[in-house]
Protein backbone atom coordinates (compact mmCIF):
# COMPACT_ATOMS: atom_id res chain seq x y z
CA UNK A 1 0.00 0.00 0.00
CA UNK A 2 3.03 2.56 0.56
CA UNK A 3 4.05 1.69 -2.65
CA UNK A 4 0.98 2.75 -4.47
CA UNK A 5 0.62 5.86 -2.26
CA UNK A 6 4.00 6.81 -3.87
CA UNK A 7 3.64 5.67 -7.30
CA UNK A 8 0.06 7.52 -7.10
CA UNK A 9 2.05 10.81 -5.59
CA UNK A 10 4.75 10.09 -8.13
CA UNK A 11 2.13 10.03 -11.02
CA UNK A 12 -0.36 12.77 -9.53
CA UNK A 13 2.60 15.32 -9.56
CA UNK A 14 3.67 14.15 -13.02
CA UNK A 15 0.07 14.99 -14.15
CA UNK A 16 0.18 18.18 -12.15
CA UNK A 17 3.29 19.81 -13.77
CA UNK A 18 2.35 18.80 -17.48
CA UNK A 19 -1.61 20.03 -17.33
CA UNK A 20 -0.15 22.92 -15.63
CA UNK A 21 2.22 23.66 -18.10
CA UNK A 22 -0.25 22.00 -21.43
CA UNK A 23 -3.45 24.02 -19.57
CA UNK A 24 -2.37 27.11 -18.05
CA UNK A 25 -2.39 25.28 -18.61
CA UNK A 26 0.65 22.07 -13.27
CA UNK A 27 2.13 23.17 -19.07
CA UNK A 28 4.93 26.89 -20.31
CA UNK A 29 7.65 29.58 -21.35
CA UNK A 30 7.33 30.82 -24.98
CA UNK A 31 9.51 32.85 -26.63
CA UNK A 32 9.01 36.44 -28.40
CA UNK A 33 6.76 34.49 -31.26
CA UNK A 34 7.00 37.54 -33.66
CA UNK A 35 9.71 37.99 -36.39
CA UNK A 36 13.52 38.78 -35.92
CA UNK A 37 13.18 42.63 -34.20
CA UNK A 38 14.64 45.15 -36.32
CA UNK A 39 18.28 46.59 -34.70
CA UNK A 40 17.70 48.32 -31.06
CA UNK A 41 17.13 51.33 -30.73
CA UNK A 42 19.06 53.45 -27.75
CA UNK A 43 15.66 53.94 -25.71
CA UNK A 44 11.89 52.76 -25.59
CA UNK A 45 9.51 56.00 -26.52
CA UNK A 46 8.53 55.36 -23.23
CA UNK A 47 12.18 55.97 -21.93
CA UNK A 48 14.54 53.41 -20.89
CA UNK A 49 15.40 49.85 -22.11
CA UNK A 50 14.06 49.66 -25.63
CA UNK A 51 12.05 46.51 -25.83
CA UNK A 52 13.86 45.35 -29.04
CA UNK A 53 16.91 45.44 -27.12
CA UNK A 54 15.51 42.59 -24.34
CA UNK A 55 15.77 39.30 -25.94
CA UNK A 56 13.15 36.70 -24.05
CA UNK A 57 12.95 33.03 -23.86
CA UNK A 58 9.84 32.94 -21.16
CA UNK A 59 9.02 32.11 -17.47
CA UNK A 60 9.36 28.46 -16.76
CA UNK A 61 5.23 27.68 -16.44
CA UNK A 62 3.00 30.96 -17.65
CA UNK A 63 2.24 30.85 -21.55
CA UNK A 64 2.50 33.82 -23.50
CA UNK A 65 -0.41 35.75 -24.33
CA UNK A 66 1.30 36.88 -27.91
CA UNK A 67 0.44 34.60 -30.90
CA UNK A 68 2.69 34.00 -33.84
CA UNK A 69 2.52 35.84 -37.29
CA UNK A 70 1.59 33.75 -39.35
CA UNK A 71 3.80 31.59 -41.36
CA UNK A 72 6.34 31.39 -38.64
CA UNK A 73 6.85 28.28 -36.18
CA UNK A 74 7.74 27.92 -32.91
CA UNK A 75 9.20 24.35 -31.18
CA UNK A 76 10.41 24.15 -27.35
CA UNK A 77 11.51 20.84 -25.92
CA UNK A 78 11.13 20.48 -21.81
CA UNK A 79 13.05 18.10 -20.09
CA UNK A 80 12.41 17.53 -16.46
CA UNK A 81 12.21 15.59 -13.12
CA UNK A 82 9.67 15.86 -10.91
CA UNK A 83 11.06 14.91 -7.78
CA UNK A 84 8.53 13.77 -5.50
CA UNK A 85 9.51 14.43 -1.78
CA UNK A 86 6.25 13.78 0.42
CA UNK A 87 2.93 15.21 0.80
CA UNK A 88 0.34 17.67 2.44
CA UNK A 89 -2.35 16.20 4.41
CA UNK A 90 -5.91 17.87 4.48
CA UNK A 91 -5.26 19.77 7.25
CA UNK A 92 -1.84 21.69 5.05
CA UNK A 93 1.15 19.81 7.58
CA UNK A 94 3.56 18.11 5.51
CA UNK A 95 4.56 14.38 5.57
CA UNK A 96 7.56 12.81 4.20
CA UNK A 97 7.82 9.72 1.95
CA UNK A 98 9.75 7.71 0.02
CA UNK A 99 11.23 9.69 -3.32
CA UNK A 100 9.82 8.80 -6.18
CA UNK A 101 11.41 10.38 -9.71
CA UNK A 102 8.97 10.78 -12.81
CA UNK A 103 11.35 11.97 -15.79
CA UNK A 104 9.61 13.33 -17.87
CA UNK A 105 9.56 15.49 -21.50
CA UNK A 106 7.28 17.76 -23.08
CA UNK A 107 7.40 19.58 -26.55
CA UNK A 108 5.65 22.52 -28.07
CA UNK A 109 4.92 22.94 -31.71
CA UNK A 110 3.06 25.88 -32.54
CA UNK A 111 2.14 27.97 -36.13
CA UNK A 112 0.59 31.04 -36.63
CA UNK A 113 -2.24 30.32 -38.90
CA UNK A 114 -2.88 34.24 -39.23
CA UNK A 115 -1.42 37.23 -37.05
CA UNK A 116 -3.54 36.91 -34.38
CA UNK A 117 -4.62 32.92 -34.35
CA UNK A 118 -2.08 30.10 -33.65
CA UNK A 119 -2.69 25.98 -33.52
CA UNK A 120 -0.38 24.00 -32.00
CA UNK A 121 1.29 20.02 -31.14
CA UNK A 122 1.98 19.01 -27.39
CA UNK A 123 3.11 15.46 -27.09
CA UNK A 124 4.40 13.96 -23.70
CA UNK A 125 6.63 11.23 -22.62
CA UNK A 126 7.81 10.17 -19.26
CA UNK A 127 9.65 7.14 -17.19
CA UNK A 128 8.78 6.99 -13.58
CA UNK A 129 11.66 5.72 -10.88
CA UNK A 130 10.42 4.45 -7.16
CA UNK A 131 11.60 3.58 -4.20
CA UNK A 132 10.76 0.16 -3.03
CA UNK A 133 9.13 -0.99 -6.30
CA UNK A 134 9.32 -1.31 -9.22
CA UNK A 135 10.36 1.16 -12.37
CA UNK A 136 8.51 1.96 -15.61
CA UNK A 137 9.23 -0.78 -18.09
CA UNK A 138 10.59 1.71 -20.07
CA UNK A 139 9.91 5.21 -21.36
CA UNK A 140 6.24 5.86 -22.02
CA UNK A 141 3.93 7.92 -24.04
CA UNK A 142 1.77 10.73 -21.95
CA UNK A 143 -0.88 12.49 -23.09
CA UNK A 144 -1.09 14.65 -25.95
CA UNK A 145 -2.73 18.18 -26.39
CA UNK A 146 -4.06 20.15 -29.29
CA UNK A 147 -4.13 23.71 -28.63
CA UNK A 148 -5.93 26.78 -30.28
CA UNK A 149 -4.85 30.86 -29.32
CA UNK A 150 -6.54 33.58 -30.44
CA UNK A 151 -5.18 37.06 -29.73
CA UNK A 152 -7.84 39.53 -28.52
CA UNK A 153 -5.75 42.38 -27.70
CA UNK A 154 -2.31 43.80 -28.24
CA UNK A 155 0.13 45.78 -25.79
CA UNK A 156 1.52 48.69 -28.07
CA UNK A 157 4.42 50.84 -26.43
CA UNK A 158 3.56 53.25 -23.62
CA UNK A 159 0.06 51.73 -23.68
CA UNK A 160 -2.05 50.71 -20.63
CA UNK A 161 -3.77 47.85 -22.72
CA UNK A 162 -2.05 44.49 -21.99
CA UNK A 163 -2.05 41.92 -24.87
CA UNK A 164 -4.69 39.65 -23.82
CA UNK A 165 -5.66 36.02 -25.37
CA UNK A 166 -7.85 32.96 -25.37
CA UNK A 167 -6.62 29.62 -25.75
CA UNK A 168 -8.78 26.43 -25.71
CA UNK A 169 -6.95 23.25 -25.23
CA UNK A 170 -7.66 19.75 -26.10
CA UNK A 171 -5.49 16.80 -24.02
CA UNK A 172 -6.57 13.09 -25.61
CA UNK A 173 -5.84 10.09 -23.71
CA UNK A 174 -2.97 8.90 -25.65
CA UNK A 175 -0.67 7.39 -22.69
CA UNK A 176 -1.54 4.01 -21.05
CA UNK A 177 -3.80 4.64 -17.63
CA UNK A 178 -5.05 1.15 -16.46
CA UNK A 179 -4.37 -2.59 -16.73
CA UNK A 180 -0.85 -1.92 -15.27
CA UNK A 181 -0.74 -4.94 -13.81
CA UNK A 182 2.14 -5.23 -11.32
CA UNK A 183 3.78 -1.92 -12.96
CA UNK A 184 1.90 1.10 -11.68
CA UNK A 185 5.06 3.28 -12.75
CA UNK A 186 3.74 2.51 -16.42
CA UNK A 187 0.69 5.40 -15.59
CA UNK A 188 1.59 7.81 -17.68
CA UNK A 189 -1.91 9.56 -18.48
CA UNK A 190 -5.35 9.69 -17.13
CA UNK A 191 -7.67 8.08 -19.80
CA UNK A 192 -10.06 10.94 -19.93
CA UNK A 193 -10.47 13.82 -22.48
CA UNK A 194 -9.82 16.91 -21.01
CA UNK A 195 -10.70 20.21 -22.40
CA UNK A 196 -8.88 23.38 -20.74
CA UNK A 197 -10.19 27.36 -21.34
CA UNK A 198 -7.56 29.81 -20.23
CA UNK A 199 -6.95 33.53 -20.30
CA UNK A 200 -3.80 34.81 -21.23
CA UNK A 201 -2.36 38.65 -20.25
CA UNK A 202 1.39 40.19 -20.87
CA UNK A 203 2.19 43.89 -20.03
CA UNK A 204 6.01 45.52 -19.99
CA UNK A 205 6.74 47.90 -16.93
CA UNK A 206 10.33 49.98 -16.90
CA UNK A 207 11.78 50.13 -13.87
CA UNK A 208 13.46 53.29 -12.29
CA UNK A 209 16.80 51.70 -13.68
CA UNK A 210 15.21 51.79 -16.99
CA UNK A 211 15.57 48.26 -17.31
CA UNK A 212 12.43 46.39 -18.84
CA UNK A 213 9.89 43.95 -16.62
CA UNK A 214 7.53 41.46 -18.87
CA UNK A 215 4.64 40.63 -16.60
CA UNK A 216 2.37 37.45 -17.59
CA UNK A 217 -1.11 37.19 -15.33
CA UNK A 218 -2.87 33.90 -16.93
CA UNK A 219 -6.30 31.93 -15.37
CA UNK A 220 -7.05 28.69 -16.54
CA UNK A 221 -9.78 26.06 -16.20
CA UNK A 222 -10.26 22.44 -16.68
CA UNK A 223 -12.85 20.23 -17.35
CA UNK A 224 -12.43 15.82 -17.85
CA UNK A 225 -14.61 13.41 -18.84
CA UNK A 226 -15.69 10.03 -17.11
CA UNK A 227 -13.97 7.22 -18.35
CA UNK A 228 -13.50 3.40 -17.95
CA UNK A 229 -11.04 1.59 -15.83
CA UNK A 230 -9.91 -1.52 -14.87
CA UNK A 231 -7.32 -3.19 -12.85
CA UNK A 232 -4.24 -0.94 -11.76
CA UNK A 233 -4.75 2.16 -12.89
CA UNK A 234 -3.33 5.68 -11.81
CA UNK A 235 -6.39 6.51 -9.76
CA UNK A 236 -5.06 3.94 -6.88
CA UNK A 237 -7.26 1.03 -7.70
CA UNK A 238 -6.38 -2.76 -7.73
CA UNK A 239 -6.40 -5.96 -9.99
CA UNK A 240 -9.89 -6.97 -9.03
CA UNK A 241 -11.29 -3.49 -10.01
CA UNK A 242 -13.67 -2.84 -13.16
CA UNK A 243 -15.86 0.42 -13.03
CA UNK A 244 -15.02 3.97 -13.47
CA UNK A 245 -13.47 7.17 -12.82
CA UNK A 246 -14.24 11.15 -12.88
CA UNK A 247 -11.33 13.50 -12.60
CA UNK A 248 -12.14 16.50 -10.56
CA UNK A 249 -12.17 19.55 -12.71
CA UNK A 250 -9.27 21.97 -11.45
CA UNK A 251 -8.55 25.50 -11.42
CA UNK A 252 -5.10 27.07 -12.28
CA UNK A 253 -3.51 30.50 -11.75
CA UNK A 254 -0.47 31.98 -12.58
CA UNK A 255 1.66 35.41 -11.91
CA UNK A 256 4.96 35.72 -13.67
CA UNK A 257 7.38 38.49 -14.03
CA UNK A 258 10.55 38.56 -16.16
CA UNK A 259 13.37 41.23 -15.56
CA UNK A 260 15.66 42.22 -18.38
CA UNK A 261 19.59 42.06 -16.66
CA UNK A 262 21.00 42.88 -20.28
CA UNK A 263 19.98 42.02 -23.88
CA UNK A 264 20.29 38.19 -23.93
CA UNK A 265 19.95 37.52 -19.71
CA UNK A 266 17.22 37.71 -18.33
CA UNK A 267 15.81 36.41 -14.36
CA UNK A 268 11.92 34.93 -13.87
CA UNK A 269 9.99 33.93 -11.42
CA UNK A 270 6.17 32.05 -11.85
CA UNK A 271 3.90 32.34 -8.45
CA UNK A 272 1.19 29.29 -8.90
CA UNK A 273 -1.97 27.96 -7.36
CA UNK A 274 -3.96 25.10 -8.29
CA UNK A 275 -7.01 23.86 -6.68
CA UNK A 276 -8.72 20.53 -7.52
CA UNK A 277 -12.02 19.45 -6.74
CA UNK A 278 -12.50 15.36 -5.69
CA UNK A 279 -11.53 12.77 -7.93
CA UNK A 280 -13.92 9.48 -7.62
CA UNK A 281 -13.62 5.73 -8.92
CA UNK A 282 -16.39 3.64 -8.65
CA UNK A 283 -16.58 0.16 -9.30
CA UNK A 284 -16.16 -3.46 -7.95
CA UNK A 285 -13.81 -5.55 -6.69
CA UNK A 286 -14.12 -8.83 -8.15
CA UNK A 287 -11.32 -10.58 -6.38
CA UNK A 288 -12.86 -9.23 -3.04
CA UNK A 289 -15.91 -9.64 -0.79
CA UNK A 290 -15.14 -12.92 0.54
CA UNK A 291 -16.87 -16.71 -1.25
CA UNK A 292 -15.81 -14.69 -4.85
CA UNK A 293 -18.97 -12.33 -4.58
CA UNK A 294 -17.73 -8.82 -5.88
CA UNK A 295 -17.54 -6.04 -3.51
CA UNK A 296 -18.60 -2.22 -4.17
CA UNK A 297 -15.92 -0.25 -3.99
CA UNK A 298 -15.81 4.04 -3.51
CA UNK A 299 -12.65 5.89 -3.81
CA UNK A 300 -12.15 9.85 -3.06
CA UNK A 301 -9.53 11.50 -3.98
CA UNK A 302 -10.64 14.65 -2.19
CA UNK A 303 -10.48 18.05 -3.36
CA UNK A 304 -6.28 19.65 -2.85
CA UNK A 305 -4.86 23.36 -3.17
CA UNK A 306 -1.14 23.41 -4.36
CA UNK A 307 0.97 27.16 -4.03
CA UNK A 308 4.38 26.97 -5.60
CA UNK A 309 7.00 29.02 -7.01
CA UNK A 310 9.22 28.37 -9.88
CA UNK A 311 12.52 30.72 -10.53
CA UNK A 312 14.52 30.39 -13.83
CA UNK A 313 17.41 31.95 -15.36
CA UNK A 314 17.27 33.02 -19.30
CA UNK A 315 19.99 33.18 -21.80
CA UNK A 316 19.17 33.75 -25.48
CA UNK A 317 22.15 33.80 -28.31
CA UNK A 318 19.79 35.50 -30.60
CA UNK A 319 16.33 37.03 -30.98
CA UNK A 320 15.07 33.39 -32.11
CA UNK A 321 17.00 30.96 -30.03
CA UNK A 322 16.95 30.39 -26.09
CA UNK A 323 17.43 28.06 -23.43
CA UNK A 324 15.77 28.38 -20.08
CA UNK A 325 16.82 26.49 -16.69
CA UNK A 326 14.91 26.67 -13.70
CA UNK A 327 13.25 24.51 -10.64
CA UNK A 328 9.48 24.14 -9.90
CA UNK A 329 8.98 23.84 -5.60
CA UNK A 330 5.44 23.01 -4.26
CA UNK A 331 5.89 25.45 -1.16
CA UNK A 332 2.66 24.61 0.47
CA UNK A 333 -0.53 23.21 0.35
CA UNK A 334 -3.68 20.98 1.29
CA UNK A 335 -4.02 17.32 0.10
CA UNK A 336 -1.04 17.27 -2.72
CA UNK A 337 2.47 16.27 -3.24
CA UNK A 338 5.39 17.79 -2.50
CA UNK A 339 7.27 17.58 -5.36
CA UNK A 340 10.63 19.23 -6.37
CA UNK A 341 11.16 19.78 -10.21
CA UNK A 342 14.31 21.13 -12.19
CA UNK A 343 13.70 21.90 -15.86
CA UNK A 344 15.65 22.52 -18.59
CA UNK A 345 13.78 23.92 -21.79
CA UNK A 346 15.34 25.10 -25.40
CA UNK A 347 13.03 27.63 -27.52
CA UNK A 348 13.22 28.34 -31.62
CA UNK A 349 11.29 30.20 -33.49
CA UNK A 350 11.36 30.76 -37.17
Amino acid sequence: MTFRIVLLGAATALATFTTALASAQELAPQPPQQPPPAPPSVSSPCGGQSPADAWWTGPMLANSANTLPRGHLLLEPYIYDVTTQGSYDRAGVRHSAPRAHGFGSLTYALYGLTDRVAVGLIPTAGFNAVSGGPNSSGVGLGDAGLLTQVRLTHNRPCSHMPTISVAVQETFPTGHYDRLGDRPSDGFGSGAYTTAVSIYSQKYFWMPNGRIVRMRLNFSQAFSNTVDVEGVSVYGTDAGFRGHATPGSSSFIDAAWEYSLTRRWVLALDATYRHARNTRAIGIDRLGGGAGTPSGIVLDSGSSDAFGLAPAIEYSWTPNIGVLLGVRAMVAGRNASTTVTPAIAINFVR
